[in-house]
């Protein structure tokens, strides 16, 4: 046996090691329960786990605990981050995945502002490129990092019914990114259509565009007109937060959501 081999060995030993603890690592997290103290953090900065039936309270606290280990949460602009910081967070973006196997296999950073931030954002138009600041509460890039303000973050938390949520906002991108675009169509389940989606996804796309073209107030909030990619992010803040008027006014496009998601808000107490 010669040294070379002995080397590709070795290393290939190391490797399978290496997979090996991540996976036990993961699983370990996934079924760890918040100590006392983080349970109640982030039930009073997130008044919407309370309605969660408590199978899903359990398989949330293990998701919290693998955000926390994967994810650097970094202030900026002076910002100190707190735990509240992290849970709060960390809560509100597992509640979108509480019941499904996707992940944030990419995210490794989020970014948190005191308040709102300013964004400089490329526009190209032919052979032309120009720059404007914005004014932002919230950002998602691929592959991450998530940018947040804190203000905005924690008052989508705590008013959970009006159906506007930065976090549940930036994070659905972050699952609209994970088919390799970000165009409103995610990753879908295998037992999910991926035709079905399509049709009743452009046909309220189409409504919602002409409605609010005609200035007409709908349930799901007027920025999703703005593309594809922002009608999903708002459809999730709507889902999680007036799923009733949603289920009314799109009960189609709502079937879709509870099968994606593995979840039926209307339910929850």
């Amino acid at each position: 046996m010669t040294a070379l081999l002995i080397l590709v060995i070795i290393a290939t030993g190391c490797i399978g090691y290496l997979f090996w603890f991540k996976r036990q690592k993961r699983a370990h997290l996934l079924n760890t329960a918040l100590p006392e103290p983080q349970r109640v953090i982030v039930q009073q900065q997130v008044p919407l786990i309370r309605k969660l039936p408590p199978d899903l309270r359990d398989r949330l606290e293990g998701k919290i605990s693998l955000l926390l280990d994967q994810v650097d949460f970094i202030g900026c602009d002076g910002l100190d981050v707190t735990d509240e910081m992290r849970l709060s967070i960390a809560a509100q973006a597992c509640l979108l995945i509480v019941n499904s196997p996707s992940w944030y296999d990419h995210l490794r950073t989020i970014l948190i502002y005191p308040g709102a931030f300013k964004s400089r954002q490329a526009q190209r138009n032919g052979y032309v490129l120009t720059e404007r600041e914005t004014i932002r509460t919230g950002e998602s890039w691929a592959r991450g990092p998530v940018v947040l303000s804190w203000t905005h973050a924690q008052r989508g938390a705590f008013n959970d019914h009006d159906g506007h949520n930065v976090v549940f906002h930036e994070f659905a991108h972050q699952l609209d990114d994970l088919s390799g675009r970000t165009d409103g169509i995610p990753a879908l389940e295998k037992d999910q259509s991926f035709s079905g989606w399509v049709t009743v996804f452009a046909e309220a796309y189409k409504h919602h565009v002409q409605q609010v073209s005609h200035g007409r107030r709908t349930v799901i909030d007027a920025y999703g007109a703005e593309g594809p990619e922002e009608f999903f992010a708002v459809l999730v803040e709507v889902f999680f937060e007036r799923p009733v008027e949603l289920k009314h006014a799109e009960p189609a496009l709502y079937d879709q959501l509870t099968t994606y998601f593995r979840l039926d808000p209307t339910t929850w107490a």
